[in-house]
């Protein structure tokens, strides 16, 4: 599936990939890819063959960040509602209800890094960066996210001088999970997804809700998320079976709960 040539959405065996497609203008992000990405995201949201999503992009650049060239002629009104269609990109990627894995290869500037944080977590490459320059642009951005993940005084370092935060840099803060060869990196990332796609869903769809509402909830609310969940999957879930299931795989370890 492909939407206006600014994106493409390829569905395989419980795993979907939304995949940046303006390689020639390094992914940057226009009023067309917000569009694509905001409806790839409600669609994959509603389809319930989905259980893992991977957010990727073709070319060397996973995003340049916003594709300043079709403001030119941009009146406020016009601009404030681009800003909003970015806005409403993001929150559908953020909302997207089943686990989304973002792979990061090359640079990850602006609004690419907002795409990227709006996944679960970030894989990224050893050629992977993050930079946010709205402010040296002369606009905002990356203002709410940032802080949340790397903290805020290293948020208002990059926000205010723009610099490039490498991939270990981003590691050590917590903006990337891991780091992997690119050589390897989507087979690795695809076959991750496939693991997350494979475990029951609706263990993996509470624990999701559980961490992103437990974190804005005080020690005795995050517990009483989780423990609601606990009881939703005793009651509604064949949690025997699964299990069963897992005692069966030698390679689990001996892991309880």
């Amino acid at each position: 599936m492909t939407f206006e040539e600014t994106l493409i959405v390829e569905r395989r065996e419980g795993v979907a990939e939304i995949i940046l497609n303006r390689p020639e203008q390094r992914n940057a992000l226009n009023a067309a890819m917000c569009d694509a990405l905001r409806a790839a995201a409600v669609a994959l949201r509603d389809d319930d063959t989905i259980r893992c999503v991977i957010v990727r992009a073709n070319g060397p650049v996973f995003c340049a960040g916003a594709d300043l060239k079709e403001r030119k002629d941009m009146s406020i009104d016009e601009v404030r509602a681009r800003r909003l269609k970015a806005f409403a990109a993001y929150d559908a990627l953020e909302k997207i209800g089943k686990p989304c894995i973002a792979l990061v290869e090359g640079a990850a500037v602006g609004s690419g890094g907002e795409i990227a944080m709006a996944c679960d977590f970030i894989v990224a490459t050893e050629n992977a960066s993050f930079r946010t320059p709205e402010a040296l642009w002369g606009t905002v951005g990356a203002t709410q996210r940032l802080p949340r993940i790397v903290g805020k005084r290293l948020a208002k370092d990059m926000a205010y001088t723009g610099r490039t935060l490498s991939v270990q840099e981003a590691l050590q803060a917590g903006l990337v999970s891991r780091i992997m060869p690119a050589a390897e990196a989507v087979v690795r990332v695809r076959q991750m997804a496939n693991e997350i796609a494979a475990a029951p869903p609706l263990a993996m769809h509470l624990t999701r809700d559980c961490i992103d509402r437990g974190v804005e909830s005080d020690p005795a609310g995050a517990l009483a998320i989780e423990m609601l969940a606990i009881d939703t999957l005793l009651q509604t879930s064949d949690w025997k079976q699964s299990i069963s299931t897992f005692g069966q795989n030698k390679d689990n370890g001996a892991g309880h709960a």
